[in-house]
């Protein structure tokens, strides 16, 4: 008998419309706690607005949501982070005019011996921040501000953090960084990652759902989709 993990995360027939565009169309996945899964598809498939469901910004027009067996459909954003939940967008969310510093006590709920002794752990994953420590988050590179934008979330101590496609833009040498420290996160907190990176993607996650015209298309291992040359060619043009 095959031994199944427990869900984190459930969707049941997501619906979610945003002006007049019917963007997800019944979207339905169940997400094991542990380690990566990965979001594929095309652009304009859904992935990121996927991810804005799960997480209260974008209102979900019909179906369900559950994070750890709550319902969580019609909660605030604030309310959703509270229960365990992070989310780094596309753009790099960072505070820009602020230091690498001031960046991370503004992401602290409260500083204490456990918040701190997490952000020592959090900058032992990405220590090109503790050598800018003192920079404002505008002057860094693409790459450093992309992981001050994931390191800011890590601090809180998530059960499951969301990254919306944290390679886009950045150079070979910095993807490969950010695979390091991803596969290094995903030990210890669930990661859900939209990613357009193939070879990321390989890399980090164990299992994928591919997205197309706003429904699921396939869920699998990664390394079944990898041998599947038809359904890469038609799904992701690879």
């Amino acid at each position: 008998m095959v031994e199944t993990k427990p869900s984190l995360l459930c969707l049941e027939n997501v619906h979610t419309h945003i002006d007049q565009h019917h963007i997800l169309q019944g979207v339905s996945m169940d997400v094991a706690a542990g380690g990566a899964t990965i979001l594929l598809g095309r652009n304009g498939a859904g992935k990121s607005t996927t991810l804005k469901s799960v997480m209260g910004l974008l209102p979900v027009s019909q179906g369900r949501i559950f994070f750890n067996g709550q319902a969580i459909e019609a909660s605030k954003p604030y309310e959703i982070a509270r229960m365990g939940m992070g989310f780094v967008p596309e753009d790099k969310a960072v505070l820009s005019t602020l230091t690498v510093a001031e960046n991370f006590r503004l992401s602290m709920f409260r500083e204490n011996e456990k918040t701190h002794k997490k952000l020592a752990e959090v900058l032992d994953l990405f220590p090109a921040l503790k050598k800018f420590w003192k920079r404002q988050a505008g002057l860094l590179s693409g790459g450093q501000r992309q992981m001050l934008a994931i390191a800011r979330v890590l601090v809180c101590e998530h059960t499951l953090l969301l990254i919306d496609e944290p390679s886009k833009g950045l150079a070979p040498i910095v993807v490969d960084q950010l695979a390091e420290s991803l596969i290094q996160i995903k030990d210890k907190t669930k990661v859900i990652l939209v990613e357009q990176n193939f070879r990321l993607a390989q890399q980090v996650g164990s299992d994928c759902f591919i997205l197309d015209d706003g429904r699921v298309a396939f869920n699998g291992p990664m390394d079944e989709l990898a041998k599947d040359k038809i359904m890469m060619k038609k799904y992701l043009g690879i």
